[in-house]
């Protein structure tokens, strides 16, 4: 049995960059930009109104002009309008390009409008305090050919957005880990299925893909019995099929725990079975020899939620994102919780802000491995280390985050 730190370590180190496919930015979202993207041009590219206002020459603010005729206006997405009248003002507004011959604006709050000989006269009730107020300069936030998305960059809305500024309309990013989700189980029918007292539905299957796609990988549901020779003939389609494996059930002591023995007939080495902790101990990882990472999970609904956020989905970030560093969370142990065996243990929480801006951990132990219902009250996990018996209130100790308020 090995620690839960050197089971992480091992699982990492068979995670494998991925291939590169080319998909339009509209299906982008989530997916691992695999190319730099560079600004094609200045950001913003010309110098920009930042207010809706006027457009006018600061000198004649400076020599105590207040009012100003307004010879034009001037909507963003047109081409700008040159101020013919060095003492006149051109009406714009945001996000326009600034006129030539003008180098300040003034907002529409700082004015007052009126008539006079027909002419419509902006009255500067608030000076500006300098040319160049209220206008967003042309590279002032980026220049031609700035790196602005690095390779390996996950790309969200800000991201997405980004990329739709320099014209992506197709980008280079990592293919999805293609998963097979794989419960085991006399007791399990399908969930349309009305179970017989002794028989439950398949829930666990359903959790895993979910969080699979989550996690940005695509993940396809399979069923086996605990029968030797069915495991047999259906794991080696799936092992030549699929990057991953994550089975659910069949890894424990019980006598229709077929599943180590299976793998290791079908070809996929064993690189440890049970870690210390809990839930979770029967955890069994391994490997085909260049093909499959296997991840054998014990069939306790809440141990097999532990597992995969503990291995799984660093393991598919660890693919997705080789050089990413991604940091560890920390929460504050809300009430004093108590616990002997020496192992890991992951202990459920609900969170919640502190007052003084830290998140606060509140324990929902739940009713054993297979009390599925308590993970409705949780955010996550909170990883206690074996070494200790009594974990105090206002201690805090590494998180395990599955859910987002």
């Amino acid at each position: 049995m090995i620690s839960v730190e050197e089971a992480s370590r091992l699982v990492r180190a068979t995670a494998r960059p991925l291939p590169s496919e080319t998909i339009a930015l509209t299906a982008a979202t989530g997916r691992v930009l695999q190319q730099p993207l560079y600004a094609d041009r200045d950001f913003p590219p010309f110098n920009r109104v930042a207010m809706d206002g006027i457009a006018l020459s600061f000198a004649a603010i400076a020599a105590g002009q207040t009012d100003f005729p307004i010879e034009a206006t001037q909507l963003a997405g047109t081409a700008p309008q040159p101020l013919r009248n060095a003492l006149a003002a051109i009406e714009i507004m945001t996000g326009a390009m600034l006129p030539p011959g003008t180098d300040v604006v003034v907002r529409y709050e700082d004015l007052e409008f009126h008539e006079a000989n027909g002419q419509r006269i902006a009255r500067v009730q608030v000076p500006p305090p300098a040319a160049g107020h209220n206008i967003h300069h042309q590279a002032a936030d980026r220049q031609q050919g700035d790196l602005l998305l690095p390779a390996g960059t996950r790309l969200g809305p800000a991201e997405i957005a980004v990329a739709a500024t320099v014209g992506a309309a197709v980008v280079p990013v990592a293919r999805p880990l293609r998963v097979a989700v794989v419960s085991t189980g006399d007791e399990l029918v399908e969930l349309t299925q009305t179970p017989l007292p002794h028989q439950i539905r398949r829930s666990n299957a359903y959790m895993l893909r979910a969080a699979l796609l989550e996690a940005g990988a695509e993940g396809e549901i399979f069923h086996f019995n605990d029968d030797q020779q069915t495991l047999r003939q259906g794991l080696p389609p799936l092992l030549a099929g699929f990057d991953a494996l994550v089975l659910s059930g069949g890894v424990s002591k019980g006598q229709a725990d077929f599943l180590p023995e299976i793998l290791r007939e079908v070809g996929v080495t064993q690189i440890f079975h049970e870690v210390q902790q809990r839930p979770g101990k029967p955890f069994w990882f391994g490997q085909q020899a260049g093909g499959a990472v296997v991840f054998a999970l014990p069939g306790n609904p809440v141990s097999t939620f532990v597992n995969f956020y503990q291995y799984v989905r660093p393991w598919l970030r660890q693919c997705q994102q080789p050089q990413a560093v991604l940091p560890q969370l920390m929460a504050v142990l809300a009430a004093s919780f108590a616990f002997k065996p020496p192992m890991t243990h992951f202990l459920p929480v609900r969170l919640e802000a502190s007052p003084h801006g830290h998140l606060l951990a509140h324990p929902q132990p739940a009713g054993g491995s297979g009390d599925l219902a308590s993970l409705l009250q949780c955010d996550g996990f909170l990883r206690l280390p074996p070494e200790q018996e009594l974990f105090k209130a206002g201690d805090a100790f590494p998180l395990i985050r599955f859910r987002e308020w």
